[in-house]
């Protein structure tokens, strides 16, 4: 069986590139369909698949993992590269390949926060849970991809409670309220508007509603849900399509959407700040693709931050986690190697399916043998001493044959495999 996985983050690839690979977790499950589709895969009789596949997809990375009984690598680029509309040389450049050994290593450090944008952030983990169960739906995931991801989760629970690798971590949310802090004198003077209610502007209201500012609006396009989440930090809630003529009203927007076109155009924000008077405002895109157009950046009342321009801000305090990153590195070792042997075995099922069918043949057929005779009225003794002779026969016969088989070399080597194999000592 053979395990590979391809894959973009921010270490490798531009903002905008990226978002030509994002998939909203509700696109996975058909996404991953198209992906086993363009294999040409089919589901085995015992209902396992020819291709297993999951897709992790989220503000930093999009990754697609892979296990079958041979690899296709150069495909999953190629096919990547269309879903992406780029050619397939453009992603090469900015994409990392792996196989076997590399994927567990890789998706046990993603699994425990060290290979995030922040250090050690929790976040990721609960991410890839979804994206597994997101291939479970699309019925993609069979047994080699699923012991990778749990054992994913495994490592990175260990990692997380044997090392201090998440402390202190800075996460986007509380990188923002932090350069947000240095704009504006007091945030408590500030109106804030957070366009989307996702997981990720969950936790960005969560940091800034500490901060205690004047007033805090949800606008999300199902209103329902953007009142539920107002309501628990005494906000009010509003009409995505109400934004544009409501813009002025805020100093600081911080939006996170699952929008595949920006929601707030370079046009609104200017009319926003002409109404401000040009007061300053502060921007936060922690979208992936864009929910900000770039153009905004520009402007000069306006200070526009992405996921990519809040790196430097969360790498700050790493240094000091530089200790607990290597002891969860020998964790991870471990992992690796338990799930490795666990693959190398995997080899061997089927000769062990064919091991097993072929002792249940001879056990029936000598049993089928053994009710005639006793139907016939055959001593008891005598049918089970028939049918234990029957079964050892069978059981032997290949082994004897082979001995008497090939030159005195082959028949050496032989001896010593059915020694090991038949005469062992019971301890």
């Amino acid at each position: 069986m053979s395990v590979w996985a391809l894959g973009l983050n921010h270490t490798t690839a531009p903002l905008d590139l990226r978002g030509r690979f994002a998939f909203a977790l509700d696109q996975l499950p058909p996404t991953l369909q198209s992906l086993r589709k363009s294999y040409g895969s089919t589901p085995h009789p015992q209902g396992h698949p020819e291709i297993e596949a999951a897709i992790i997809s989220t503000c930093n990375r999009t990754e697609i993992y892979c296990a079958a009984d041979r690899m296709a690598l150069e495909h999953t680029v190629d096919w990547l590269a269309e879903s992406g509309g780029v050619a397939p040389s453009l992603l090469r450049s900015h994409a990392y390949t792996l196989h076997d050994q590399e994927v567990a290593r890789h998706a046990f450090r993603v699994a425990s926060g060290l290979d995030s944008m922040v250090l050690g952030e929790a976040q990721i983990l609960g991410q890839m849970k979804d994206a597994v169960r997101a291939a479970e739906t699309a019925g993609a995931l069979g047994s080699t991809l699923n012991q990778l991801f749990q054992r994913s989760f495994a490592v990175a629970k260990e990692v997380r409670t044997a090392t201090e690798i998440g402390a202190h971590s800075i996460s986007m949310a509380a990188a923002s309220v932090r350069l947000a802090s240095q704009l504006f004198e007091d945030l408590k003077q500030t109106r804030v508007l957070f366009v989307g209610a996702g997981e990720m502007i969950d936790l960005a209201v969560t940091h800034f509603a500490a901060k205690e500012p004047k007033s805090i609006t949800i606008a999300n396009r199902t209103l329902e849900r953007g009142e539920k989440l107002a309501s628990r930090f005494g906000g009010e809630a509003m009409r995505l399509a109400d934004l544009p003529g409501r813009m002025a009203e805020f100093d600081i927007v911080v939006s996170c959407t699952a929008s595949t076109l920006p929601l707030i155009g370079l046009g609104a924000v200017e009319r926003a700040l002409k109404v401000r008077k040009h007061r300053p405002m502060f921007m936060v895109d922690l979208a992936v693709p864009r929910d900000i157009e770039p153009e905004v950046k520009a402007l000069e009342d306006v200070y526009l931050y992405t996921v990519d321009d809040l790196a430097q801000v969360v790498q700050q305090g790493q240094a000091s986690r530089q200790a607990a990153v290597a002891e969860a590195e020998v964790i991870i070792d471990a992992g690796v190697q338990s799930f490795m042997h666990w693959l190398d075995q995997r080899g061997t099922v089927p000769l062990i399916q064919q091991l097993n069918a072929q002792a249940e043949d001879w056990r029936a057929a000598e049993l089928a043998r053994a009710r005639k005779l006793l139907a016939k009225g055959e001593p008891v003794d005598a049918v089970l001493e028939a049918m234990a002779r029957g079964l050892t026969q069978k059981m032997l016969h290949g082994a004897l044959a082979e001995l008497h088989a090939g030159d005195a070399q082959a028949r050496q080597q032989t001896a010593q495999t059915v020694s090991r194999l038949f005469l062992r000592k019971e301890r």
